[in-house]
């Protein structure tokens, strides 16, 4: 499909660069969405804690006849024409703003949504010794699984960063094989060639964004290690300066990477997007702070049967605040998802 060009995102005037795009939006929007949040066990002993948020039409439905509450806290309702899946960023979970802002503008128009955290990312640290990692398609194939048994005859996809890389790297996975269940998929500001933005976060412009993930990471790994003494090298990981570093000596090792090469060129998405199957848009600002230049394959888009692209002048990451609505309204990713959504044929922006 063609390159969406020109895109028909425009930010605020206040907000004059990618840097003002990404960090506004997350320390000032407030966005609460009211959850019911879902444990459910995995195969290897652990489990995934999923924050549920139901459409507008379903939660009225629910409150005008005699709704149960089943032994999971979840209600027993109707479900919705449509489920959203939803996987946040890096060290990011339901309550992060850009999926907060995302879940509230679709419950209002007809989408149960299903926000899922990726392993210790839900407030607690999970029990084995495995975290996660941004190429792992494990889990969210699980959760997928169990949607389908809660009777949704139509799921869309819909990733953030290092959740847009899963969701990406799973469609291409799957190719022609995917479940007929699994429609449609969106996703917004994705590393798609995850050595190049880890490069990117390694310049002087980016590095604040790395001090504060390195530090989150090192954290749970310190926590982690309080209570599986032995496991974990702390005085290793206690030097580490950079997210590739952290990788290097963490993540890979630990999920049987050789390296962070090895680890970074396995789990890139870039390389699977030609194997999708169902609609997909790519939302990339050409101005986040967070991205290379590789994460903008123009030509790849032009010539793919399933994927279009688009690449906005400006957005940030996970930014793309509304030039009308305010900090706090509905934001141009929103509506630009939903009319993507629902459309049937075109997806002229």
């Amino acid at each position: 499909m063609p390159l969406i060009a020109p895109s028909s995102y425009q930010p605020p005037a206040r907000l004059w660069n990618g840097h003002l795009q990404t960090i506004i939006p997350s320390l000032f929007r407030k966005v609460t969405v009211s959850y019911d949040r879902e444990r459910i066990e995995t195969p290897d002993d652990d489990f995934l804690d999923m924050d549920w948020a139901f459409s507008v039409n379903s939660q009225q439905a629910a409150a005008g006849s005699e709704s149960t509450q089943s032994a999971t806290g979840v209600s027993s309702r109707q479900p919705a024409n449509c489920l959203v899946i939803l996987s946040h960023g890096l060290e990011g979970n339901s309550t992060s703003q850009y999926l907060a802002g995302m879940v509230r503008h679709l419950t209002q128009h007809g989408f149960d949504c299903l926000a899922w955290h990726y392993r210790s990312c839900s407030g607690e640290l999970n029990r084995q010794q495995r975290f996660y990692h941004i190429g792992e398609t494990g889990d969210l194939h699980f959760i997928i699984q169990y949607a389908l048994s809660k009777g949704y005859q139509t799921i869309c996809l819909m990733g953030f960063s290092a959740g847009g890389n899963v969701t990406l790297k799973y469609l291409g996975e799957q190719g022609a094989t995917i479940h007929p269940a699994i429609r449609k998929a969106v996703v917004f500001s994705v590393p798609v060639d995850l050595m190049g933005s880890a490069r990117r976060l390694e310049q002087w412009d980016s590095l604040v964004y790395n001090y504060r993930f390195n530090r989150t990471l090192k954290r749970k790994v310190l926590q982690k290690a309080a209570v599986m003494p032995g496991v974990f090298s702390t005085d290793v990981i206690s030097k580490v300066r950079t997210i590739r570093e952290f990788d290097n000596l963490f993540t890979a090792p630990q999920n049987g990477f050789r390296d962070v090469t090895d680890y970074y060129t396995r789990s890139s998405s870039l390389q699977f997007i030609p194997n999708i199957a169902i609609p997909t848009l790519i939302v990339n600002a050409k101005n986040d702070p967070f991205l290379s230049p590789e994460c903008f394959p123009e030509e790849l888009a032009r010539e793919l049967p399933a994927v279009w692209m688009e690449f906005p002048e400006q957005g940030g990451h996970c930014g793309f605040p509304s030039l009308a609505n305010g900090i706090n309204g509905t934001y141009w990713s929103e509506e630009r998802a939903v009319k993507f959504l629902t459309e049937t044929n075109t997806i002229q922006p």
